[in-house]
């Protein structure tokens, strides 16, 4: 509920809507309105949710979201756009790109979890270069980009199998990074598990690493980092 005078409208901290308290007063406190994870939730309360976020804030983000929701979120909010790589769903986006953040991918597969990360940052207002595919198999692919990728104010590394391209970057940049360690892998990966540790014990300073599949985690961090 707002309440207004001649000066100022003012806004309640949360929105109590019984199944979800929203956070209205995020933006003031982080410089972002609260995302929304879908997963786990019904059409329904995705759509009043966000109907609510949105109503206070000129950017509502949305991740892990569903093609099937997609379509609803899209016919709500014809303004919206859905990235399916990403299950990124947003209405509006900053209006100012500042800095550059590097995506790099180990494989083609991790670009999922990578997309996640890169739109998170750009809805967020960083520029971002895709760089995927540029794995420890073949580490010239990833010195050919050095000089672009050194342009960059932060890194987010994706990978999986053995996760082993975060500690490659360490050794190489001199720009802080954010691994994020994927479920990509066959079974030793154990989902995620491998990468999660080869990255928690890297010797390679200045990374620090986010949970399995999180590109969201990752997007946010780094964007927050861009713009310091």
């Amino acid at each position: 509920m707002s309440r207004t005078n001649k000066e100022k409208v003012y806004i309640d901290p949360f929105a109590d809507m019984g199944y979800a308290k929203i956070d209205l007063h995020r933006a003031k406190r982080k410089g972002f309105p609260e995302v929304v994870f879908c997963e786990g939730k019904t059409k329904k309360q995705i759509l009043l949710i966000t109907e609510k976020i949105h109503k206070v804030n000129d950017i509502a983000l949305l991740t892990r979201v569903s093609k099937e929701v997609s379509k609803a979120l899209k016919k709500k909010f014809p303004k919206g756009k859905y990235h399916p790589d990403a299950k990124i769903f947003h209405i509006g986006t900053a209006r100012k790109k500042t800095g550059l953040i590097s995506v790099l991918t180990g494989g083609t597969a991790d670009i999922p979890v990578a997309e996640e990360a890169a739109v998170t940052a750009e809805v967020m207002g960083s520029r971002v270069l895709r760089i995927y595919d540029v794995g420890v198999a073949g580490v010239h692919r990833l010195l050919a980009f050095r000089e672009r990728v050194e342009k960059s104010r932060v890194l987010i590394v994706v990978a999986g199998m053995d996760g082993v391209l975060a500690s490659v970057a360490g050794g190489l940049f001199s720009k802080p990074i954010i691994a994020v360690p994927t479920s990509v892998g066959y079974g030793l990966n154990l989902q995620g598990i491998t990468p999660l540790l080869t990255m928690l014990n890297s010797c390679a300073p200045g990374i620090a690493v986010v949970n399995i599949d999180n590109g969201f985690g990752a997007g946010y961090i780094a964007s927050t980092i861009n713009k310091l």
